[in-house]
């Protein structure tokens, strides 16, 4: 693939435009509270916008293209089911506790409604995590680009990590939210022509029904058996394990995604920044999922269209946008693709070092190191996280050169963590008897069960280094089953364990479990601000889709 001028002015352009949107941000920066929170003062449709787009990383973007062409609309469910649900869920239930708590993270409320220790055990998997996630999002970055465009391994990483370090340690959270709204219309822009061309090519609808295998079109039909579908699950994993657990696991307790509806100015706006969200959430699918999808078509009537194979010798999946871009942009389009994939790496990456700072600086450094600093002190710590979690990232990003599936192990670690953590929320917000030991070590018995699951199963040989006794048909499926286990392990483990030991007093408790809260009057409120109602419309929505896909 090669970029001609025109293409490298638009990506310079790019990198230009999101430093100088932290550079001018930072002059109203004079706060640990404004750099780590935004002060609570970011217009509602901003953080919408920003929701979805620390959503739209390198995982989405390219992950959702690569799952299109292998899975077909069943990946739709990742959308429609794994998405929707959960956050309308987290607007109307879950974000009074968060927002209403005066919580600063989901860990903080973690201490809040249990103990300390709970807290600690979170903020520490999650730190782990963000930095993790982060790290591969600028490995898989530098290796797109060493591919495709032949640039140096070396000089992508530390463009990059230089790039998103100017912006997040200048304006904050605050740069990081605005220019993930910048990123999310840049990936729209770059990628949905490529959508329209690509179909355009594959003789529309018609050419992808005549030319995609059948089994690939429906989002239902055919999940009464793993056998029976290109993903390998059935209804209840689809159903259980992603619709319920990882869904609302990831939605209703990721900081990386709640902190942009904290930091709204009101509860009323954090509450309906996750629901409006899922209005363009679930029509992204038509750009993330159908260029696989289209692909498939194309295969079927061209030539040139052909996956190259990974040094396992299997199809890289991965490589079904890059491929598209290539075959179907021409000059100034390319450029302006090239840089929604670029948008797409970096807006992942400055989700997480955002995320990994207010978490540490607040329920690691304040809570364990220096509890009664000055707030130009914890400023201070926030900006030398940010520059830590930037140099963490790329050493994990050198690290990940080690690894051959090291996006299968990145979803492994986030089905460990996310599912038996929903479990915990889910109990602490509606179940007022479970008490901080059981929640610590609910969490540490669900992520053992977990571990101990993906030691005896095997799919698509990975698994099985403790014994083989179970296979799957495909990794998605050993996925959502290991999220179930450690969900249903956690959840018993906290309720007996509670069961033995002492409950905080009641009055400790209000405005942290939902019975012993006063309850909002939502009904005087008009229909387009009241988050139940839009609510509603996106659950409509989401039914009509799954029936004309069925």
């Amino acid at each position: 693939m090669k970029l001609e001028f025109f293409d490298y002015l638009i990506i310079a352009i790019y990198f230009i435009l999101v430093m100088s949107i932290g550079l001018v941000l930072k002059k109203k920066i004079k706060t640990g509270n404004d750099f780590l929170l935004s002060s609570h003062n970011i217009p509602l449709w901003i953080t919408c916008l920003a929701f979805i787009s620390a959503n739209l990383g390198a995982q989405e973007v390219l992950g959702m293209a690569a799952n299109g062409a292998k899975y077909g609309l069943y990946t739709m469910h990742f959308y429609w089911l794994g998405a929707a649900l959960a956050m309308i869920f987290l607007g109307v239930y879950m974000m009074p506790f968060y927002y209403g708590s005066k919580a600063r993270s989901v860990p903080e409320y973690l201490k809040l409604r249990f103990d300390e220790k709970t807290r600690t055990f979170n903020a520490l998997t999650f730190a782990a995590m963000t930095v993790f996630s982060s790290g591969v999002s600028l490995y898989a970055l530098a290796m797109l680009m060493k591919v495709i465009l032949d640039w140096d391994f070396d000089v992508s990483i530390w463009l990059a990590a230089g790039v998103v370090l100017i912006y997040t340690f200048s304006g904050g959270l605050t740069g990081a939210i605005y220019n993930e709204v910048l990123q999310f219309f840049l990936i729209i822009i770059g990628i949905a022509p490529l959508v329209y061309i690509g179909l355009d090519k594959a003789g529309g609808i018609a050419g992808i029904v005549q030319h995609v295998d059948a089994a690939k079109l429906h989002v239902w039909k055919g999940l009464d058996s793993p056998a029976n579908n290109p993903m390998g699950v059935d209804a209840f994993s689809m159903v259980f394990g992603l619709g319920f657990v990882l869904a609302f696991g990831y939605w209703c307790t990721d900081f990386l995604v709640v902190q942009r509806a904290m930091a709204t100015r009101n509860l009323n706006e954090a509450q309906r920044t996750p629901v409006l969200a899922a209005f363009p959430k679930i029509l992204m699918p038509a750009i993330v999922i159908l260029p696989g999808i289209i692909l498939l078509a194309l295969q079927g009537q061209y030539t040139g269209f052909e996956l190259p194979v990974n040094v396992n010798g299997d199809k890289d999946y991965n490589m079904v946008l890059p491929l598209l871009l290539q075959k179907l942009y021409p000059t100034g389009l390319l450029g302006l693709g090239i840089t929604a994939l670029i948008a797409s790496f970096m807006s992942g990456m400055a989700g997480n070092v955002t995320a990994f700072n207010t978490v540490f600086t607040y329920d690691i450094y304040q809570t364990h190191i220096k509890k009664n600093a000055s707030d130009r002190h914890y400023l201070m710590v926030g900006k030398a996280t940010t520059i830590a979690g930037i140099l963490i990232s790329i050493a994990t990003a050198y690290v990940a050169q080690g690894f051959n599936s090291i996006m299968d192990l990145l979803q492994l670690v986030f089905s460990f963590v996310n599912a038996p953590l929903f479990a915990t929320f889910f109990l602490g917000m509606f179940w007022k008897r479970s008490t901080g030991h059981g929640a610590f070590w609910g969490l540490l018995l669900g992520t053992g069960a977990a571990a101990i699951t993906h030691g005896l199963s095997v799919a698509e040989g990975k698994g099985g280094w403790l014994a083989h006794l179970f296979d799957f048909y495909s990794a998605t499926g050993q996925a959502f089953t290991i999220a179930s286990i450690s969900f249903i392990v956690c959840f018993l483990s906290t309720i007996t364990i509670s069961l033995f030991t002492k409950a905080k007093d009641e009055k400790e408790l209000v405005g942290l479990v939902y019975s012993l809260t006063p309850k909002r009057d939502l009904k005087s409120k008009t229909w387009y601000t009241n988050p139940l109602y839009l609510g509603m419309i996106v659950l409509a929505i989401t039914l009509f889709f799954n029936i004309l896909f069925f």
